[in-house]
């Protein structure tokens, strides 16, 4: 597509490819035997609603390396399974205790606590079975490997969770027995939480439409600058949008008193930090040249977005 084109891509054209992805999983879930109340409690999960934004990032990061969107249809629908499975745990009552999700009742809420866990745990092992049976994922090795990336990232999430719900020694052997300070230790909560799918994405996509090195890297370092932001304009947002706009519940972190972008730096500090990483997304999208324009212009939206 000529950057004129898209310049002018608003964030639901940029992401409408990743749309494909639901008719994927429906048709994935429908073919694969389970109990028929698990089944449904998956397909409410997965399927009601939602930005897409990772798939999105697996789609789009395959087709700026020169792939094309069936190459990556498997890892793009497997990320959104992980996502969906981390937010269905997230908001258990032991977690962050929630009773809204994409504008609708949290899984546990319109089931009950067992069927949220197992869902859970049910959406967490298909996504890797997904794409090592997925047929347009032309080698083993390349299946592996996707998985691979996709086992640290989903890892890492767990992690992140960790450090963002349970108390952490100031001190620990990740950070090479190093106090972190409250900044320091945002970031890290940020980057597991948060921007481990968010780079897996950006990875998983650029494999899948088989990219060199240097194209790679470059996609790395765009998936890592653009969780992050994604996050940080996620706290501003639980502070500056309402319920409904969110589609889950508003003020949460003040209220639990989490660690957020807002807490330490406030509002306008929070924001220069939105626009910083943008600018750190947007500069590692050069190796890429005319192929990153998309990449690019999605950025600009979610730095500004409202829900």
């Amino acid at each position: 597509m000529p950057a004129s084109s898209a310049s002018t891509l608003d964030l639901d054209a940029i992401l409408a490819p990743a749309k494909q992805v639901d008719g994927y999983l429906r048709q994935f879930l429908d073919n694969r035997p389970l109990p028929a109340n698990l089944r449904q409690a998956m397909v409410y999960a997965l399927l009601g609603g939602g930005k897409r934004l990772r798939p999105a990032l697996v789609l789009r990061c395959c087709e700026a390396v020169g792939g094309s969107f069936t190459q990556a249809m498997a890892p793009a629908a497997a990320i959104e399974m992980i996502h969906t499975f981390s937010l269905v745990h997230d908001d258990l009552p032991a977690m962050d205790d929630d009773d809204l999700r994409r504008g609708r009742p949290t899984l546990h809420k319109h089931t009950n606590e067992a069927m949220a866990i197992l869902a859970g745990d049910g959406m967490n092992t298909l996504a890797f079975e997904l794409i090592l049976c997925d047929p347009s994922i032309p080698t083993p090795a390349l299946a592996a490997a996707i998985v691979r990336e996709l086992a640290i990232a989903t890892n890492d999430m767990v992690a992140g969770q960790v450090y963002d719900t349970l108390p952490q020694p100031p001190e620990a052997p990740e950070n090479d027995g190093q106090t972190l300070d409250d900044l320091a230790r945002l970031k890290r909560t940020h980057r597991h939480k948060t921007g481990a799918l968010i780079r897996a994405s950006c990875r998983m996509g650029a494999m899948c439409g088989n990219a060199d090195t240097t194209r790679l890297e470059s996609l790395t370092r765009y998936g890592e600058a653009i969780g992050l932001m994604f996050q940080i304009v996620d706290d501003v947002l639980d502070v500056t949008a309402t319920t409904e706009q969110l589609g889950k519940t508003a003020g949460k972190d003040q209220k639990q008193n989490k660690l957020t972008y807002p807490a330490l730096l406030g509002l306008d500090g929070a924001r220069a930090e939105i626009e910083r990483v943008q600018a750190e997304a947007v500069a590692a999208l050069k190796p890429l040249g005319d192929s990153g324009h998309i990449l690019a212009r999605l950025v600009e939206h979610l730095a500004v977005r409202r829900h």
